[in-house]
């Protein structure tokens, strides 16, 4: 174990961040044995507010912030967990919808410090974040805990708290080193957040794995599924949509984010005993954002579109929404995309369900360790119209140079991607 000292200079959190970075020896270390004796130190496992987890392989950011903005509608005192974040850590962690301060995030840090040297243990980076994202919402007597799984589920950090609610998303092959390389492996390890006698939403529009059916029977938890026992449609002038369940029929404005993620979160919603007006539900709907989920933005004149999608299963989802977006702006008739991936993510498939709607492509590499080569997206990307620069931002910035009124940019193949973008234009602003 490494027992680097702690920092002495408190009042810097990149100073935490970094010894965070170097206490344990990876990175990724799945598993509770280590986490559970820290977060009982804390006394943090048994909260006495509400908690809805939220697993899944894509749209788990947007239905946790979509909950979140319902949940505060209502005047709930709400904790937001959710990772990564884009340009700050303090996006992790949010209170009331709101960011907390970096000195929150200190004390929270000395804590788990202090908690974990007693316990004699080490923590990943991932491990000491999150436990101290739950020692805040139990200082700040949070109503509710909205908690988004960072990888798979049973052996993930946010799973030593008890969820009154669970949702799993949707169930992709993504991490399939961490969690398995069949839907039924991955989709076992995300049903790992089931707890007996609670209910459980299953958002995904694929046929339910065996492993959520399963688990959740052991359980004895209560299951309910989209297209089975709750449903939603869009209406025909794309502005409202109806929910309904046994009994309800809603009707509610689309909101900017997935109507997917969003029905999944009215879902939960619904489902929970927490007593929550259809006036909040609709206004949390149309105040939740988040960035990267299909977020649309005019720069220079230009429409550019960025989303996060780094798996086939995200890539469909984008195109799913993208052809919805162009027919109702038929302006645009061609997309280029500015495009890097990681090394070890599916670039060949992405890259083929992409093709037939990107004209051009101008690739970079990222600078990040698991950065894919330019080689590797040469040969996924052969036969296509591809133009290499030496950095996202230059790929970008000849994007917007160059790009017709008929042209729309799409900025996509990893988070990594839109930040360098995100970055550049924070420094033109």
């Amino acid at each position: 174990m490494n027992n680097e000292t702690a920092p002495l200079n408190t009042d810097k959190l990149q100073t935490w961040l970094d010894y965070w970075s170097h206490v344990h020896v990876t990175g990724i270390d799945l598993g509770l044995e280590r986490v559970i004796p820290v977060a009982e130190q804390l006394e943090i496992m048994r909260p006495s507010a509400k908690v809805i987890t939220v697993a899944g392989t894509n749209g788990k950011g947007s239905t946790t912030t979509t909950l979140a903005a319902i949940l505060n509608a209502q005047g709930l005192n709400v904790g937001l967990y959710q990772s990564p974040h884009i340009y700050r850590f303090n996006e992790r962690v949010k209170l009331a919808g709101q960011e907390v301060d970096d000195q929150t995030l200190i004390d929270a840090f000395v804590q788990v410090d202090q908690a974990r040297r007693i316990c004699n243990l080490s923590l990943s980076f991932f491990e000491a974040t999150t436990l101290a994202a739950f020692v805040i919402f139990k200082q700040k007597q949070c109503d509710v805990w909205v908690l988004e799984v960072g990888l798979g589920g049973r052996l993930d950090v946010v799973n030593v708290i008890d969820p009154d609610l669970a949702v799993i998303t949707n169930i992709g092959l993504d991490h399939t080193d961490w969690l398995g390389d069949t839907i039924e492996k991955i989709a076992f390890e995300k049903a790992g957040i089931i707890r007996p006698n609670i209910p459980v939403v299953f958002g995904g529009l694929q046929a339910m794995p065996q492993a959520i059916q399963d688990k959740a029977q052991q359980c004895n938890a209560q299951l309910y599924a989209v297209n089975r026992d709750y449903f939603y449609q869009l209406s025909e002038d794309g502005q409202t949509w109806n929910f309904a369940s046994s009994g309800t029929t809603l009707k509610f404005p689309t909101g900017q984010l997935a109507l997917e993620n969003i029905s999944t979160a009215v879902a939960a919603v619904v489902l929970s005993d927490l007593n929550v007006s259809q006036q909040a539900i609709a206004q949390g709907i149309k105040k939740a954002q988040l960035a990267g989920r299909f977020e649309i933005r005019k720069i220079q004149d230009k429409t550019v579109i960025f989303d996060a999608g780094h798996n086939p299963h995200g890539v469909e989802f984008l195109l799913k929404q993208l052809r919805k977006f162009l027919e109702y702006n038929k302006q645009y008739t061609e997309v280029v995309s500015i495009f890097s991936m990681l090394s070890d993510k599916d670039i060949d498939s992405v890259v083929k369900l992409l093709k037939n709607t990107v004209l051009k492509w101008k690739i970079a590499p990222l600078t990040v360790p698991r950065a894919a080569s330019m080689e590797q997206l040469h040969t996924a990307l052969q036969n296509e119209t591809v133009e290499q620069f030496d950095c996202v931002q230059a790929a970008f910035q000849s994007a917007l140079a160059e790009t017709n009124n008929n042209q729309l940019i799409l900025v996509c193949g990893s988070f990594h991607t839109l930040e360098a973008v995100w970055e550049y234009l924070e420094e033109c602003q």
